[in-house]
């Protein structure tokens, strides 16, 4: 009987293949108190089994060191964040406690603390950063696993009888170990009970360009092993046991995409050139510095939002130093080769596990003291950013993008920070370079008074994705509302319409940042309104590439304002 199951859409394209179950990842744990003569042993196999993984995820890493693609890039990135959890002091010292304060075995001990440290990733606001938890249990799972001496799901699942047939795997998550298994080949697609389009699951699934739904509750208990299953990346529908008709249908959606594949490769090195001649910059957004690579393999002109959070993430309170700051941004600014650099400064705050003993206990941390806030409530912290972008300034093109900004007063600390972190830098005789200044317009205030802040900065960055939850307070990542979080609101595009048309005005540069950008149903739309730069995952650069060589900017401009007058511009937009 055929099966229809629905989950997030995360990577476009149709797999169609045997089903391989993978056994739920979850290790079971025994919990029992040890004798304090056991204390000593305890920790020993502690540090034997933390030992074992990184000697694991170093071999992976080394295996992955000659691979130069993007997807392969990402993938060598996700495990130099397992391993930096794996030395994370805030893990360490309290799995310690467990054992030698409670007297817990190790087992109990390491589950203990991922409870303790995983509440606090729910209490993130960013839907990227909350989704971090994830690494850090699957951390802790291998960590248990090697404990017990028990393999990797993926690794143990078994094969399905049929030889040559496509398979697909049916797993409840995933590690960026297990998905090494998709870079040889061996699955054409997966589906997952949990996850969201900001897991790193569906970020490399996007890289690899593999068709994958996540969010998929039950479905590894729903599918049985050697199903046939066809996965919709695009729809988010999982269809298991499908009829001879669903099957020759999808077959022909799966040889178009191939072909469609294949064209989009061909334009790479196309320029970004719309029908009547207007030039449009395409730049990637990245998380760590290796993502250059993915983003320069697609013909990204720049990058237009390098997220820097990664540095500040999972060190038990402890801040990254200048130099260590310096080196991530230099090697991204090399990475790129001249082209240019937007450096967003540190966008998390108080409500983000950075501060061992600081805890953020107000209502809605999506409120509270967090970006530019968090930075200029912490100037020491805040100094040696500055310092360190402006050190990476003097190896290429590099411009600094200030998040959440929404007071004047804010601006003019900023920059006062900025003269202050040149003034130290000149007392050191370090040697730094230019670099322009830019703020994101993601809080409707600021959108409102865009042209107040257009005459302190050089450019602007539509963070769409906080510009929509704030202006519809809506998060989401709620699926209670989720479906209420529309790009296409009346009060949405108002805020983009006017925030491009003050930037044309004043003569000064207006990119997309956030997901709207490497929507190609979008695309146009954002062209006649006068858009001209886009900023977005690597692997979304060439299909809006696409759209923009198929567009004549001169016929979209009335149109688009017809649809941002409409009660409903969600009409206008469909084919």
């Amino acid at each position: 009987m055929t099966l229809t199951l629905h989950g997030q859409a995360v990577s476009r394209g149709v797999a169609i293949g045997r089903a391989v179950l993978a056994a739920a990842s979850r290790v079971d744990v025994a919990h029992y108190f040890i004798a304090p003569q056991q204390v000593d042993d305890e920790l020993a196999r502690l540090r034997r089994a933390r030992d074992c993984v990184v000697e694991e995820i170093e071999r992976l890493r080394q295996g992955l060191a000659h691979d130069t693609v993007g997807a392969h890039a990402e993938l060598a990135a996700l495990l130099e964040v397992h391993l930096m959890l794996l030395q994370d002091e805030q893990l360490q010292d309290g799995v310690k406690h467990w054992v030698t304060e409670r007297r817990y075995n190790a087992e109990w001990a390491l589950t203990a603390q991922l409870e303790v440290v995983a509440r606090q990733f729910d209490d993130m606001e960013d839907p990227y950063l909350r989704e971090r938890r994830a690494d850090l249990e699957q951390v802790v799972e291998r960590l248990l696993r090697a404990l017990r001496g028990a393999p990797s799901p993926v690794a143990a699942a078994p094969a399905p009888q049929g030889r040559g047939e496509p398979l697909v795997l049916v797993a409840h998550d995933l590690s960026p170990a297990d998905m090494l298994h998709f870079k040889h080949g061996v699955f054409a697609g997966f589906v997952t009970d949990v996850g969201g389009r900001t897991s790193h699951t569906a970020i490399v699934a996007r890289s690899l360009e593999i068709p994958a739904v996540v969010g998929v509750r039950n479905a590894s208990q729903l599918v049985r092993q050697d199903d046939l299953v066809i996965i919709d990346g695009e729809a988010g529908v999982v269809i298991v046991d499908p009829s001879p008709m669903m099957l020759a249908e999808y077959g022909y959606k799966q040889r178009q995409g191939e072909i469609e594949r294949e064209k989009l490769a061909r334009i790479k090195n196309t320029p970004a050139v719309t029908l009547d001649g207007q030039r449009v910059e395409l730049l990637a957004n990245i998380e760590l510095p290796e993502d250059t690579l993915p983003a320069l393999s697609v013909g990204a002109v720049g990058v237009g939002l390098f997220r820097t959070e990664f540095l500040f993430m999972g060190r038990g309170g402890q801040l990254p130093d200048e130099d260590e700051q310096y080196e991530a941004y230099r090697r991204a600014v090399e990475g790129m080769h001249g082209l240019p650099v937007t450096i967003r400064t540190v966008d998390v705050g108080a409500d983000k596990p950075l501060e061992a003993h600081r805890r953020d206990d107000h209502l809605n941390p999506a409120l509270g003291l967090r970006a530019i806030r968090w930075s200029l409530a912490e100037p020491a912290m805040f100094l040696t950013q500055l310092r360190a972008i402006l050190r990476a300034a003097a190896h290429g093109k590099v411009n600094v993008l200030i998040p959440m900004v929404a007071h004047l007063s804010e601006v003019r600390q900023v920059h006062a920070m900025l003269a202050k972190a040149r003034e130290q830098l000149d007392r050191r005789g370090e040697v730094y370079g230019p670099v322009r200044v830019g703020a994101m317009i993601e809080v409707p205030a600021a959108a409102l008074a865009v042209r107040l802040f257009l005459r302190h900065f050089d450019f602007l960055s539509i963070g769409t994705n906080d510009l929509i939850q704030y202006a519809l307070a809506i998060d989401r990542v709620d699926e209670s509302v989720a479906h209420l979080y529309d790009p296409l609101h009346p009060a949405v595009l108002r805020l983009v319409a006017d925030t491009i048309a003050a930037a044309q005005e004043a003569g000064k540069p207006v990119s997309i940042c956030g997901e709207m950008a490497g929507d190609v149903t979008l695309t146009r739309l954002l062209l006649g309104l006068g858009l001209r730069s886009f900023s977005m995952h690597p692997t979304q650069i060439l299909p809006v590439k696409q759209q923009v060589l198929r567009s004549d900017t001169r016929k979209l401009r009335a149109w688009a304002q017809q649809v941002v007058a409409s009660d409903e511009p969600a009409q206008w937009l469909v084919d």
